[in-house]
């Protein structure tokens, strides 16, 4: 069975075509789906625990991220923003308060059951100690501080792997650029930027066939930097 299977989504969201469309979709899947059409009505429901929220930012009654703060005050459920917000500064700000990902409205069902999918599984492994990190013939034996890529052993810099570790703990999920500083070089270095897309492209090249068109470290361009563990 799917870990994600029979799981309780609250969708906190007051357009009734979206409700409509989400809660038949995740229904018809297998999914329990309850709906809170206001900030104060979704912080009434989160306490009875949901396995993941969906959260548009526009609701009536209190910012979508001020919501995302309140929420990450009271548990760890994945939160995956839907929103028509688009701007870059709002999916930064959003995953900066703790939100796992960001799906610009309108999108696919597809898509969203895809996002679905990782953060139910990332929350799965999250809760247990995993030392071996392995995805599509990437290994990180974190105990040995050993990296392999299809059997061949990479050579990297403490920096490399310090950077490696960090999106491998968030793998599948989204990482800003300054969550990502932070972690690596400390929070001093929270606005240099530029240290981070050059260990990115150092990192690429030796974790990659084609750092052009990298399967293992995607871009979110103007937000961060994302892990893949399955095929795009």
């Amino acid at each position: 069975m799917s870990p994600a299977a029979g799981a309780r989504i609250l969708l906190v969201d007051d357009e009734p075509a979206i409700v409509r469309a989400v809660r038949a979709n995740l229904g018809s899947r297998g999914f329990r789906v309850d709906v809170a059409e206001s900030g104060s009505e979704a912080l009434e429901r989160a306490e009875s625990h949901p396995d993941l929220i969906l959260l548009d930012l526009g609701l009536p009654d209190l910012d979508g991220l001020d919501l995302i703060r309140a929420l990450r005050g009271r548990g760890r459920a994945p939160i995956i923003v839907l929103s028509a917000r688009g701007a870059e500064r709002d999916k930064v700000r959003a995953l900066d308060l703790g939100a796992d990902d960001y799906l610009t409205k309108p999108f696919g069902v597809e898509e969203l059951l895809a996002r679905i999918r990782v953060a139910l599984r990332h929350t799965l492994r999250s809760g247990a100690d995993e030392p071996v990190f392995r995805a599509r013939g990437l290994t990180v034996d974190v105990e040995h501080r050993r990296v392999t890529v299809d059997g061949d052993e990479l050579h990297l810099t403490p920096t490399e792997y310090a950077l490696l570790t960090a999106l491998v703990r968030h793998a599948d999920r989204v990482v800003t650029d300054a969550m990502l500083l932070q972690e690596v070089w400390g929070p001093e270095y929270g606005d240099e930027d530029h240290y981070l897309h050059v260990y990115v492209a150092r990192l690429r090249k030796k974790l990659e066939r084609d750092p052009q068109k990298p399967r293992y470290i995607a871009t979110e361009p103007g937000v961060g930097y994302r892990l893949l563990t399955e095929e795009a």
